[in-house]
């Protein structure tokens, strides 16, 4: 099983780039496609983005699509999500997320505590 610890939240200025970092532990990182989600209160868990175990398929959700790169480092055990010129309501606690198949799924079994993201000017 893995354990997965995300990193890089914190206040954020308004159109600023921030970049998220999640580090696995306890199996091999490139078992795993990963993820990125995100919670803003009062509303419910939506992808950010997924990655496939080699990196190669890459997909994104509606809501930072365009704003957001998912990729991943499988030597040193790292998932990353880099943000683009982020906005306020792009507060939220993003998590990573991994599932152990090659391919990018819809069920994620492995989930980090979250790392609280805070947009403001």
């Amino acid at each position: 099983q893995v354990r997965l610890v995300e990193s890089g939240g914190g206040w954020v200025k308004t159109g600023a780039s921030p970049r998220l970092s999640c580090a696995a532990y306890g199996r091999p990182f490139a078992d795993y496609a990963m993820a990125w989600f995100r919670q803003a209160p009062g509303k419910e868990r939506e992808l950010v983005a997924a990655i496939s175990w080699s990196g190669s398929k890459k997909v994104y959700g509606k809501s930072m699509e365009g704003r957001s790169t998912i990729s991943r480092d499988n030597d040193k055990g790292l998932l990353y999500l880099e943000m683009d010129s982020v906005k306020d309501e792009d507060t939220a606690v993003y998590y990573c997320a991994g599932t152990e198949t090659p391919n990018i799924g819809n069920h994620y079994p492995y989930w980090g505590q979250g790392t609280q993201v805070t947009v403001s000017s």
